[in-house]
């Protein structure tokens, strides 16, 4: 019961509940999710819930009888103690009848021995709906059987699902293949099923069509049983959203289906499948909007979810008025085989759709960023208020108080991780050294800010607003290396001479006053200002020269140099809306802090595993099979230049000499296509894996060390080093390479979320930027080409969007695709990649919950598909502040 209904128990109404030792043990193994969230509320003040320890008491404890399953005494033990609490109450000071006791269970035979004793006892559902004015409780109910029962339908829609006995079977006997189910955001008839395989060797299975694809969610863990080789099919590039009115039950697919007919007849076919179990759910609470039902009176509607991988959900409630047009959560509460949707229930409303906060909310929930305020356990552990630096601090570390030290930064940073110094020695080499705010002096092994830390992995930037991974005393104070006052550090100290040649390397903790906090802007003025001579200034010269002497080196032995436009918004001091947005600027400055945080994660990366081969915190970026390249070798033939991708320096060089008469972008554009080829790096633990290599990089090894404040794969490398320098203790957990391997997973899947998250945002804040400007006209690039539309890169926003030719509204053009180019004929015009166009930018806000940017072509003037260019609105007056 607690299992299915804990969206109801969280709810504060709920109080004065106890929970017996029993039930909690079998909450904790059937869902550590669900456990958490009950112990969190069980430590919640005010709500009175309290556990008892039945198999711990006297008079509540007993032994399991012969031939009695664990269930059924599981049960009797609930009873025992139920009963044995009602007398106990009865003697209570509170009246003479003392206080009732109410046992809640979903469970009809348990029920109906608990009446037989004599106890008061109901159904979860039916105390629920006892409650007077708890409309919004009521719809928190999870689905119970009967209710399922009632609205199940005659039509079988999807096969059975195979039990657990038979898939465990058929994997062990390789008829079946187990993987996780990745469905498709722009094709809901489509999925692949990505089977993890011994190292890199993992591989995909495709899934096409609703019988095929048999109720599994995105990222459920399915068995799935491959299909002839001659009913194979090659991924569809056809664009499908599920957009059809709610029949409820019927399988309304027909249409799509013969869509997904051309991909039989691609050369490009894959293994293809389907699914034929479930072996594990993940589900959890889904954001998005209800649609409410055309039926008067109606209790049940469909909930879309935010995120088009997942299916809309069937829900009862009778608040559907007042939830139209907010962003609510939902919960799946199962799948029958005769239902086209899951069923669901409501879990809480997030506020009105398209306000900035709660679009935020949204965008932090769907990416499972961890954004609660930190907890008061978490705040128990911070130092206490004035923090000084004791003499017996100062005789731990290096005093390099009299360094020039400086931080170099992007404007309004206040979690500065790096500060750097140069100056010339005596025996006229140079000493350079990076100096990393030093976190783990503050963040000690195991205790609640240290699991915080961990579990949230990394600080998410967002436009305007930052989510801190660690408590703001530490990010933007004591960590935080500003300048004019002392902080502790951990420097990486090189000698070199001026060929940027390391003579010596040393790490040690240290004690560091940094002279000036700059940015990239005001240090490359400085560098560039002939009349200024001070000790920042001649730092910043040395350290800008050794910078690019290292950055040839590595582009020589094979780095790669790619491109990915960022966006810059100017945000409205009052509003808070972004009133102009332009492509990020990078200097000469940019690049040279760059190259001293690459040598110091190198050279640490080396220290540490010398010291600890087997429980290093590495990072590494793998090489991308070749196929990969597919799409940037025949953007580049269109224009008859050849790209080389046998190895890294390979690619470097072909992209390095890879130019057009008369077209200066195309380079740009090539790197911005070889980017979107690359893997993903990431974090590993050396005694796991055997390959090291960081491919965009050409270094044989990498690790994180440069940004403690900001993310916690630094804090584990910072105590790998302090150990291995003899500056601090060693823990059990730092030398175990499986929980260190469990560690890098989550920091990998962290990660990858907050990159997800941090696009989200400038996408949004792109939505509110085009909203109050009306239609505008600009120049650019197609970057993809695809069977029935156009990518259009815009350079000067950083923006790309899409331009359909086909049309749901008045007859498409006619339209030929050929895959092998890749081209797409409209008409009598042919469009290749990097081709220019002239566009319309505008935001579409027809749907509140998925609004985009609307692109329409204007050049080249295609009869009956371009649109005539219309007069671009005046955009508001600027009051430019930069975020």
């Amino acid at each position: 019961m607690f299992f299915l209904q804990i969206d109801v128990l969280e709810d504060p109404v709920i109080c004065n509940v106890i929970i017996l030792q029993t039930v909690l043990q079998e909450v904790r193994h059937r869902s550590a999710p669900v456990y958490k969230r009950l112990k969190d509320i069980i430590h919640e003040q005010g709500r009175h819930f309290y556990t008892f320890t039945n198999e711990h008491h006297r008079e509540t404890f007993i032994e399991r009888e012969p031939g009695e399953s664990a269930n059924d005494r599981n049960d009797r033990a609930i009873r025992v103690a139920v009963k044995w609490y009602s007398q106990h109450l009865k003697t209570d000071e509170s009246g003479p009848d003392g206080v009732r006791v109410v046992l809640l269970t979903n469970d009809q035979g348990n029920k109906q021995k608990a009446e037989d004793n004599g106890l008061l006892v109901y159904r979860f559902e039916e105390y629920i709906k006892s409650l007077i004015a708890n409309t919004e409780l009521v719809d928190r109910l999870a689905l119970s059987n009967e209710d399922k029962n009632e609205i199940a339908s005659s039509k079988i829609l999807f096969p059975e699902h195979l039990p657990l006995s038979k898939i465990q079977a058929g994997i062990k006997s390789g008829s079946f293949i187990q993987g996780t189910f990745r469905a498709s955001r722009d094709n809901y008839l489509e999925a692949t099923v990505f089977v993890q395989g011994e190292g890199e060797d993992s591989n995909e299975v495709l899934i096409q069509g609703l019988q095929n694809l048999n109720r599994a969610v995105h990222q459920d863990v399915v068995a799935v049983q491959l299909l002839p080789k001659n009913q194979w099919v090659a991924p569809s590039s056809v664009v499908l959203q599920d957009e059809g009115a709610a029949k409820d039950d019927d399988v309304d697919g027909d249409e799509e289906e013969k869509l997904l007919k051309q991909s039989l007849t691609k050369s490009t076919r894959k293994a293809t499948g389907k699914v034929v179990g479930i072996i594990k759910r993940s589900w959890r609470p889904f954001c998005g909007m209800l649609n409410v039902s055309q039926i008067k009176e109606s209790t049940r509607h469909l909930f879309t979810p935010a995120d088009r991988r997942i299916p809309r959900i069937r829900i009862e409630t009778r608040q559907a008025s007042t939830l139209a047009g907010q962003r609510i959560m939902v919960a799946i509460d199962g799948w029958p085989k005769d239902s086209r949707y899951p069923n669901g229930h409501f879990v809480r409303s997030l506020g009105n759709a398209g306000e900035k906060d709660t679009e935020e909310e949204v965008l932090l929930l769907e990416h499972d960023v961890p954004h609660q305020a930190f907890s008061q356990a978490v705040l128990s552990f911070l130092p206490k208020m004035p923090w000084i630096i004791t003499p017996e601090d100062m005789a731990q570390r290096q005093d390099l108080r009299h360094l020039t030290v400086c931080s170099v930064d992007p404007p309004g940073c206040t979690d500065i991780d790096d500060a750097l110094h140069c100056r010339e020695l005596e025996n006229g080499n140079l000493e350079v050294g990076v100096h990393i705010a030093d976190v783990s002096h503050f963040i000690r092994p195991g205790n609640a800010l240290d699991k915080e830390a961990a579990n949230r992995g990394t600080t998410v930037y967002l436009c305007g607003k930052r989510i801190d991974m660690v408590p703001e005393l530490l990010s933007s104070n004591l960590c935080s290396l500003r300048s004019n006052v002392e902080r502790f550090a951990f420097s990486c100290i090189w000698e070199m001479n001026h060929n940027a040649e390391i003579l010596k390397t040393r790490f040690t903790k240290s004690v560091i006053n940094s002279k000036a906090s700059l940015t990239y802007a005001e240090a490359q003025m400085r560098i560039d200002d002939t009349n200024k001579n001070d000790d920042i200034t001649k730092s910043l010269r040395g350290l800008n020269k050794l910078a690019k002497i290292l950055k040839r080196k590595r582009i020589e032995n094979g780095a790669l140099t790619l491109s990915s436009l960022e966006v810059r918004f100017h945000i409205d001091s009052e509003t808070h809306d972004p009133i102009d947005l332009q492509t990020k600027e990078l200097k000469e400055t940019n690049s040279m802090v760059e190259e001293f945080m690459l040598l110091a994660n190198i050279s640490v990366a080396q220290k540490i595993y010398d010291e600890f081969p087997e429980c290093a915190l590495l990072r590494k970026h793998p090489a991308p099979p070749p196929s990969n390249y597919d799409i940037l070798m025949k953007a580049a033939k269109s224009k008859n230049v050849t790209i080389h991708v046998d190895s890294a320096k390979a690619l470097a060089d072909s992209l390095d000499g890879a130019k057009v008469d008369g077209f200066q972008y195309f380079n740009t554009l090539l790197r911005i296509l070889a980017t979107r080829c690359m893997m993903q790096a990431v974090y590993f633990c050396s005694g796991m894996d055997s390959d090291f290599h960081h491919y965009g990089l050409a270094s044989p090894i990498y690790t994180h060390f440069t940004s403690p404040i900001r993310r916690y794969a630094d804090i584990i490398v910072h105590r790998l080093l302090a150990v291995a320098i003899g500056a601090d203790s060693t823990y059990p957990d730092l030398m175990d390479k499986h929980k260190q391997s469990a560690l890098c997973n989550n920091l990998n899947y962290r990660h990858k979320m907050s990159q997800y998250a941090q696009r989200a945002s400038v996408a949004f804040h792109t939505q509110l930027f085009f909203k109050t400007r009306g239609i505008l006209n600009e120049e650019g690039f197609v970057l993809f080409v695809r069977k029935n539309a156009i990518i259009v890169l815009i350079p000067k926003f950083g923006l790309e969007g899409t331009v359909f030719f086909d049309s749901k509204d008045k007859a498409s053009p006619k339209l030929v695709f050929d895959e092998e180019g890749p081209t797409l004929k409209v008409e009598q015009h042919t469009f290749n990649i990097f081709d220019k166009v002239k566009v319309t930018i505008s935001l579409d806000d027809s749907n509140i919950q998925h609004q985009k940017i609307r692109m329409a072509l204007i050049e080249p003037v295609i009869p009956g598909v371009s649109v005539p260019v219309p007069e671009a609105e005046p955009q508001a007056k600027k009051q430019k502040l930069d975020r």
